[in-house]
């Protein structure tokens, strides 16, 4: 297949192209290489592609929506896996513009894109943050998520809703995947194992908000690339048995879908350290701290409906993923 990656120089997008590209498919990557974090990390990542021959880069903006055109109208890709997005909840509380253009406008975009490039499926990145405080775990897709807690939980609950209109009106295969923690290898730099790691090491304290009293479904960026193509791979159809009396939040009449992917096997924040802190080698001095707006306590995903679909759930070992990391960590960083 010709796949279209946008996001393709973060975290998921490199895994996911160099996924796409060892199986034989065709990836045309997009990214903006914005200074959201270190730019040197994402041409890293783009360093691990660049010497596919299947592989082609563009550096653009998805909110650029006559340059986004272009891209398709010459590349004809035949599939979309969408990952560009502005993350971070935390940040959106004082920089919300950014969420606006690329989470909201940046997606119009691509669906328009794909709507008239007759893409035959879009698999876009949603995100665990849209079930907000819902007390009830594990957190299902059958469950309701109307109550947000962070602009960038709403833009992603959005970018749902956008694409079931999209697939209503005009039969676009069009799948979200709600990501639970994502942590491996190639993580981003503003997210807690890679804060952690680098602090422990410089001997500097790790902030744990909620004084440790946190839960996450952590999910090694392995299981998120196999469970992601795994759904490319199936394009979204109609759910025949959906009952517009008793709608299912996660299926429609329209070939539009939603997942979880996560490792439905929720740890301690403190636990989390703890591996950490045996992988490195060192301990850390923790920095005890109330609860971050935007922040939840827990993530648990329920995983049954990705394992009935696709017939695959996510298994990879806390201890082992963080292993892993550690030793990329460290080996990346004595390179650089």
């Amino acid at each position: 297949m010709k796949v279209l990656v946008t996001g393709v120089a973060g975290f998921i997008g490199m895994h996911c192209a160099l996924r796409l590209l060892a199986r034989g498919d065709e990836v045309i990557g997009v990214d903006n290489l914005n200074d959201y974090y270190d730019v040197a990390l994402k041409q890293a990542r783009l360093g691990q592609l660049t010497s596919h021959r299947g592989f082609r880069f563009e550096r653009l903006d998805i909110a650029e929506h006559s340059t986004l055109e272009r891209i398709f109208a010459l590349e004809r890709p035949q599939r979309v896996l969408h990952l560009a997005a502005q993350p971070g909840v935390r940040y959106s509380l004082t920089h919300p513009h950014p969420y606006v253009a690329s989470n909201l406008g940046g997606f119009v975009h691509v669906l328009e894109c794909c709507r008239h490039g007759n893409v035959e499926h879009l698999v876009y990145a949603s995100s665990s943050s849209v079930y907000g405080n819902d007390p009830r775990q594990p957190l299902s897709t059958s469950q309701s998520v109307d109550h947000p807690i962070s602009l960038y939980a709403a833009t992603k609950k959005s970018n749902e809703l956008i694409a079931h209109a999209y697939s209503h009106l005009f039969r676009l295969p069009a799948t979200g995947l709600r990501y639970f923690t994502v942590y491996g290898p190639w993580g981003r730099p503003d997210m807690a194992p890679m804060l952690f790691a680098r602090a422990i090491l410089e001997g500097r304290p790790i902030d744990v908000f909620n004084h440790g009293r946190m839960r996450r479904d952590f999910t090694y960026v392995d299981d998120i690339v196999e469970g992601t193509l795994r759904v490319l791979d199936r394009p979204a159809g109609p759910n025949p048995a959906f009952d517009p009396n008793d709608p299912d939040p996660a299926s429609s009449d329209a070939p539009w879908r939603v997942y979880n992917i996560g490792n439905h096997e929720p740890v301690d924040l403190l636990r989390f350290i703890e591996l950490l802190e045996s992988a490195l080698g060192r301990k850390a001095d923790k920095k005890m701290l109330p609860m971050q707006p935007g922040d939840v306590a827990e993530t648990y995903a329920d995983v049954e409906a990705l394992a009935r679909d696709t017939g695959f759930r996510p298994a990879t070992p806390l201890a082992e993923g963080v292993r892993r990391f550690v030793a990329w960590y460290r080996s990346y960083h004595s390179a650089a």
